[in-house]
């Protein structure tokens, strides 16, 4: 099936990887299986299937043939600092159940560049979850790495898991509560 579509049932054409919404345990769908997509935010697809609630990661779903690839955006005029674009790939991880990315979220506690004597840098990331025991904190952190290590100039980085403060609902920005219709 190609072109698949938000709010439309897709039958897969052949396997496809996936991960359990929210206990994070890997799947694979079979081919034949009948998914319904929920979301298609940032780098991840979330869908209703026979088996429950999964996260698909958007380039397994585009080699499937279930959502078209992506087309190049147009770049910007000015460079971005390595410290925006890490904000940048972060912005792109949406959390699989609230149509937010985890920056929105407040999710996101700081982001440092420590320059090597290379002329690399290592980038360290302090980060929360909406709840502790979420399943889908590994998926997200794999996903913020390899979305940070693909960037020129990094050499290194490393996810923190912080629980002070604790997350609440008063750490999204404001875009993001009134994107769930809290404003």
């Amino acid at each position: 099936m190609t072109g698949g579509m938000l709010n439309e049932e897709i039958v897969t054409g052949t396997e496809l990887a996936a991960v359990q919404i929210p206990a994070g345990n890997s799947v694979v769908l079979p081919s034949g299986s009948r998914i319904y997509i929920t979301q298609m935010l940032g780098n991840s697809i979330t869908a209703a299937t026979d088996i429950g609630m999964v996260r698909i990661m958007k380039e397994d779903a585009q080699r499937a043939g279930i959502c078209p690839p992506e087309t190049a955006r147009e770049s910007s005029r000015e460079p971005l600092t390595l410290e925006q674009k890490v904000w940048n790939v972060l912005s792109s991880i949406y959390d699989p159940e609230i149509p937010v990315d985890i920056v929105n979220l407040g999710l996101i506690y700081s982001v440092e560049i420590i320059p090597q004597k290379d002329d690399t840098n290592y980038v360290n990331v302090r980060m929360t979850l909406t709840a502790p025991g979420c399943g889908m904190g590994p998926h997200l952190v794999a996903e913020a790495e390899a979305g940070i290590a693909s960037l020129e100039g990094v050499s290194g980085v490393n996810i923190e898991f912080v629980w002070d403060p604790p997350w609440n609902q008063e750490m999204m920005t404001e875009e993001a509560r009134m994107q769930l219709g809290m404003l």
